[in-house]
């Protein structure tokens, strides 16, 4: 009983800092700081594509379809991986070091759309940049 009540009040401070400090660091709590970078990142350049505006998140070096500004609108970060270069053999000679599902589908698309998937990052000494963006196809369910 006396082990219980210091356990349960330490879970309770914790959860409550979690709720007060905001999503980033609930972030940075599953997926590690890096993952959370990426996280991050990933959000802004959403936020920059579907703006219909420049992003400064790009690699100097990137030659990749970045699509429309509709094709970026309703998107958010999925969940940050280090690169693996048996699943991903096409960007393994553009050297990123981490990639990033994208979730969501922009409106009004339909089976045969063609959607950004994953984006794939290159670590840099000024942060990440994007080096690749893997695209899909919408399928029908049914």
């Amino acid at each position: 009983m006396k082990l219980r009540r210091p356990l349960a009040l330490a879970l309770l401070a914790a959860g409550g800092a979690v709720s007060i400090t905001g999503c980033s660091n609930v972030d940075a709590l599953i997926w590690g700081n890096d993952g959370a970078e990426v996280i991050a990142t990933t959000e802004e350049l959403v936020g920059d594509l579907s703006s219909g505006g420049a992003s400064d998140l790009l690699c100097e070096d990137l030659d990749a379809d970045l699509g429309a500004a509709a094709d970026w609108a309703g998107r958010s970060a999925g969940e940050p991986e280090r690169f693996f270069a048996d699943y991903w053999e096409e960007q393994a000679a553009l050297d990123p070091q981490w990639n990033i599902n994208v979730e969501g589908r922009p409106e009004g698309s339909v089976p045969g759309d063609m959607f950004p998937s994953d984006i794939f990052y290159r670590e840099t000494d000024d942060g990440l940049c994007v080096i690749d963006v893997a695209w899909s196809t919408l399928l029908a369910v049914g």
